[in-house]
């Protein structure tokens, strides 16, 4: 069977997490519940794109995953239901999904079928999208849940800007290690470098001009640049905290000059 994920900005301090998860099981007993992370920072939903952006794979197929971040409920912040990538996605439509996918997938429905409890929509996460990912789970048609729409809302967030000899990026993401995430792919880095040498500059003098393999390619308090598992290029500090230690914050700006 598969599973349902929850991607929220609710922490695990208060009781929202719990009344959501029991009311999954109200609706499917045997449901398998997988927490990807309630950490987000609250609103954030560069983080929590990144986040599942990456994580979602590795799920089986027919997974369905829940999004909780910024759910706000408004006539402009609809409800979608997605497929996509032999897996389902369910949360507002406040950006978010523009920031999981590089294309629009060809199947999106509103969910204005879902049953409600109350007329009054306080609490989307628990009130709409789990009656909606628990009819998908069940293997229902996403069909039913709305009507079919071509599009999402694209997020306003940060894109790097390419230039023939030039990648101006930005902080996408700060891991516990304080290992510093860009939005620079490695495929931009490529198409745009075309084998020549760099310079990655970024505070008010920093630069680094080699992009290694793996943490342990400098000594330990060294500075490096490398691809991480997510296929963008990061800034780290092997056995240091990079973030902390260079003052990165997301959102910083970093700068590739090729030459």
């Amino acid at each position: 069977m598969s599973v349902i994920t929850l991607t929220t900005d609710l922490g695990l301090t208060d009781f929202y997490v719990s009344v959501i998860k029991g009311a999954i099981y109200n609706e499917l007993p045997e449901a398998k519940i997988v927490d990807i992370s309630h950490e987000i920072e609250p609103f954030n939903l560069l983080q929590a794109g990144f986040i599942l952006k990456n994580s979602y794979h590795s799920f089986p197929q027919k997974s369905v995953h829940i999004i909780g971040v910024d759910t706000e409920h408004d006539i402009n912040t609809q409800p979608l239901a997605i497929s996509a990538n032999e897996h389902f996605f369910v949360g507002p439509d406040n950006g978010i999904f523009s920031l999981i996918f590089d294309k629009i997938p060809d199947e999106i429905v509103t969910m204005e079928n879902v049953g409600q409890d109350t007329d009054i929509v306080t609490f989307p996460t628990k009130d709409l999208y789990v009656k909606g990912a628990c009819h998908l789970l069940r293997g229902g048609e996403l069909s039913v849940l709305g009507n079919s729409v071509k599009s999402y809302r694209e997020s306003k967030l940060m894109q790097p800007i390419a230039q023939p000899s030039l990648i101006q990026g930005n902080v996408l993401y700060v891991d516990r290690y304080g290992n510093v995430i860009t939005n620079v792919t490695r495929q931009l880095f490529n198409d745009t470098g075309k084998g020549r040498k760099f310079e990655v500059t970024f505070g008010r003098s920093d630069v680094i001009d080699q992009v290694f393999d793996s943490y342990n390619a400098v000594p330990p308090g060294e500075r490096l640049c490398l691809f991480s598992s997510s296929g963008y290029l990061e800034i780290a500090i092997n056995k240091g905290n990079a973030s902390g230690l260079l003052g990165f914050s997301v959102g910083d700006t970093i700068r590739i000059e090729f030459r």
